[in-house]
């Protein structure tokens, strides 16, 4: 078998996805996904430069060219070239399976579940106001929701005002109050807070019994500034989403400075690379929960992983996203049923996007600017 052909497909939903399909000589193609959350244009020519090397191999031989690959990038780890391998690598995991007529998590090993528990994400993007968070929440519990995860920091930057945060905490303990004690509340900082104030919040929020604090600090910080605020409460810290490969994350688990990583397949090196941090974590006893925030293919290559791992914890979701990927899918994706997500059992990652409609559906490109997360820096008056 032999990879004749590399496309790759930037679709806009509602934020932009890129997904990468592999052609080959047997008629067995693989789809592949390399969201990026804002990096799409550059990840796509990254994936059409690896293509100059994958053209005529073999596509079965994963290990040999994702090392290959990783090697000849010279300029490593990148994320960039990290990404565009991701979406590479799942599309031969695919082509894989289903040239064998296996589940890609039956090739990992064979599954540790059955099914695969989930948390609530996005939820609270309509939010405007404290009560927004308050009214929002409750409604998702009131359909299901167990777990919720949201960004109680919207619009703050690193060095916070004493007034920002103490908004910050009473959202959280509102948000506690409405859903209950039984309700799993993650925190998102995405990575604003300086170490000395991450940790004056982590105390302050202990009492709501947060299941997390997600990237504390900024993501350029020191290992020992991330080590620090993690020792320093008793909220379990997560990191993981903005590092790629086993390399990257080793500091993380020799440091002690995380209790749960969160990789993101499509930005980590793929399935194989994310199941290898995986196996690096669990010798740490630190659990896995992938950053999945991407589109159907990422989410179908996620629950394979969570099928593989016994450290696993919990999958990230986004239920509102499902109207969308119907709109481009040849089969419904996998139901949600009671907050957990049966494993696909058709051959491969067991997604097939249909390529007529995402021609059908295609906008034009829109960079995706994410200076809303942060507070923006005052212009000085002329």
């Amino acid at each position: 078998m032999k990879i004749t052909k590399i496309k790759t497909f930037i679709h806009q939903p509602h934020w932009t996805l890129l997904f990468v399909k592999i052609e080959t000589d047997e008629g067995i193609s693989g789809w592949g996904e390399a969201t990026t959350q804002g990096q799409e244009k550059d990840v796509e020519a990254s994936i059409h430069n690896l293509a100059e090397y994958l053209i005529g191999k073999d596509p079965r031989q994963i290990e040999l060219h994702w090392s290959t690959m990783f090697r000849n990038s010279y300029w490593r780890p990148t994320f960039i070239v990290t990404s565009a391998m991701s979406g590479l690598e799942m599309a031969m995991w695919d082509i894989l399976g289903k040239s064998l007529g296996a589940p890609v998590y039956q090739l990992l090993g064979g599954p540790c579940r059955e099914r695969i528990k989930i948390y609530r994400n996005g939820w609270w993007f309509p939010a405007k106001t404290l009560d927004d968070y308050v009214e929002l929440a409750r409604k998702e519990v009131e359909s299901g929701a167990k777990a919720l995860k949201w960004d109680p920091f919207w619009g703050c930057d690193v060095f916070a005002t004493r007034d920002e945060i103490s908004r910050i905490i009473e959202n959280i303990r509102r948000v506690r109050e409405a859903v209950g004690d039984d309700i799993e509340l993650m925190l998102d900082g995405h990575a604003r807070l300086s170490p000395n104030s991450a940790i004056q919040f982590a105390r302050a929020v202990e009492e709501f019994n947060p299941a997390w604090y997600e990237e504390p600090i900024p993501t350029d910080a020191s290992i020992e500034d991330l080590a620090m605020v993690a020792s320093s409460t008793t909220i379990p810290v997560v990191v993981g989403e903005r590092i790629p490969t086993r390399w990257c994350f080793r500091d993380v688990f020799e440091r002690r400075a995380a209790a749960i990583i969160n990789p993101d397949l499509a930005h980590a090196g793929g399935i194989l690379e994310t199941k290898k941090i995986a196996d690096m974590a669990h010798a740490y006893y630190v659990g896995v929960t992938p950053h999945n925030a991407g589109g159907p293919v990422l989410n179908a290559a996620s629950l394979h992983l969570d099928a593989s791992i016994s450290n696993f914890v919990i999958n990230e979701f986004f239920p509102f996203d499902l109207p969308y990927w119907d709109e481009i899918l040849q089969e419904a994706f996998p139901a949600v049923e009671d907050e957990f997500i049966e494993l696909p059992t058709k051959p491969g990652l067991g997604v097939e996007i249909n390529e007529k409609a995402l021609e059908r559906t295609k906008k034009p490109y829109v960079y995706h600017d994410l200076s809303g997360f942060w507070a923006a820096p005052q212009q000085p008056s002329t």
